[in-house]
């Protein structure tokens, strides 16, 4: 038995009031879809106390109306990845850009002392992709994700927040998701996630400089 979107919303509050009640140490938050959902805890660096706020089938809109759900939390840092699910919906991508500055200006706005990451879209596995709307996603040339990355990249800088840049690190020479990096072209599998992990750490030491970053992570990923 799946849960609704709802019954995910409730789970989603009572953790972050949760998070706020207690305010841990090093609060770090997840926001996204179903890709920030499934991230294995046991790979979330751990010198950081995580509250993951990631709903299955989650898009911009939908992202953007719930952000009040942890509006209360003083986290430290704010990670968002969003944006796949629009494509998949057919949303134009202007829509999709206002709507991830939108998230972001509300998140400084909410979270004033935190540090907000904003996180590329992943390229989806094209032709080799199982996921059961494979036609759907690939009617979303990578192309196009890349494309839209490199706009979030301007947003993120016009709005002064960091942007992580994974998309290299996922990606193959044809542009497509990395075969052994998902499970269905669509999802990541475990290594998918061990790769992510290995931004997030390297992210994290390299604030600074965090231009070498990809070339750093990119090590970590074919290892």
């Amino acid at each position: 038995h799946q849960l609704t979107y709802n019954q995910w919303m409730a789970i989603m509050k009572q953790e972050a009031n949760a998070a706020a009640q207690n305010q841990p140490e090093h609060l770090t938050i997840l926001a996204g879809d179903s890709l920030s959902m499934w991230f294995p805890p046991d790979l979330l660096p751990k010198d950081k106390t995580w509250l993951n706020q990631g709903i299955s089938g989650e898009t911009t809109e939908g992202l953007l109306q719930r952000l009040k759900l942890f509006e209360r939390t003083q986290p430290e840092t704010i990670f968002v990845m969003i944006g796949i699910n629009d494509l998949i919906r057919r949303s134009e991508d202007d829509s999709i850009l206002s709507n991830q500055r939108l998230i972001l200006q509300r998140l400084r706005r909410n979270h004033p002392d935190a540090q907000i990451v904003l996180q590329s879209i992943l390229p989806h596995g094209g032709e080799a992709t199982t996921w059961e709307g494979r036609d759907r996603l690939l009617a979303i040339p990578n192309s196009r994700i890349r494309e839209i990355n490199d706009k979030l990249a301007a947003i993120a800088s016009e709005e002064g927040i960091q942007y992580l840049d994974l998309y290299p690190l996922f990606s193959n020479e044809q542009g497509n998701l990395r075969p052994e990096l998902t499970t269905d072209g669509l999802h990541l599998s475990r290594q998918g996630y061990i790769v992510w992990q290995s931004a997030l750490i390297l992210f994290d030491r390299l604030k600074p400089a965090a231009n070498s970053l990809e070339e750093d992570a990119r090590e970590v990923g074919t290892r």
